[in-house]
């Protein structure tokens, strides 16, 4: 299967290399995204050119699924909202979609144009407990500051279609039953309306593709082949 990875913030799409090699092995064809602002690095990229780089790979693909990982869940899902009858499955993992209207990914202060890595302050606890020294090293070696276009873009959806795309959530620092909580109780409005969503949970801290690359890619593979 064609399977479209994009990463969260700060990190360009080599960080997917693990998980891409061992979806290989299982028999599928990974697709990571170079975006716009992180892999080329223009200072004046925008959303809305991430988006259009999401949706360039997956119109080169065939019925892909798509995976977003933390703020990223939002591409993905706004990929579903362009391409509804093209998105074969979703994955969002360690992460919720935003709503029409929000911004994107306004969580830390944008100096000078750009959103930097803030350290690892703001992730100590479950997010980032399973990340050695060499791996923190590793992120904040390859850590690429996000454009504000990016970071304080809005987020566009129109297509009710979306709600129909079936989902996969990967629980990776919380419980599937937190994320059902949060979804029942309204927290996630743009899930509540979701016709089809599974939970997978891992047990890891915010980045599975840097300390789980093997089991995460076998997640993956499950949700590939799930009816």
């Amino acid at each position: 299967m064609d399977i479209v990875l994009i990463a969260g913030l700060w990190l360009p799409a080599s960080i997917w290399a693990d998980v891409a090699t061992e979806l290989e092995r299982l028999g599928h064809r990974p697709l990571p995204v170079a975006l716009p602002g992180v892999d080329d690095t223009p200072i004046d990229a925008t959303l809305e050119d991430q988006v259009a780089a999401v949706l360039d790979v997956i119109d080169g693909a065939d019925r892909p699924m798509v995976v977003g990982h933390s703020a990223a869940c939002t591409l993905a899902w706004m990929a579903a909202d362009r391409r509804p009858g093209d998105v074969g499955r979703a994955v969002l993992i360690g992460g919720f979609p935003s709503s029409d209207g929000d911004e994107y990914a306004g969580f830390f202060d944008v100096v000078d144009g750009v959103m930097a890595f803030p350290g690892w302050e703001p992730f100590e606890g479950p997010d980032a407990a399973d990340l050695g020294e060499a791996e923190r090293d590793r992120f904040a070696s390859i850590a690429v500051a996000v454009p504000e276009g990016v970071a304080r873009g809005v987020v566009r959806l129109s297509d009710e279609r979306r709600f129909e795309v079936p989902l996969v959530l990967v629980c990776p620092e919380y419980s599937p039953d937190q994320a059902k909580e949060w979804i029942d109780g309204g927290d996630v409005p743009e899930l509540t309306r979701a016709t089809r969503i599974s939970y997978v949970d891992i047990d890891t801290g915010h980045w599975p593709m840097i300390t789980r690359p093997a089991e995460l890619a076998r997640i993956l593979d499950a949700a590939a082949g799930a009816d």
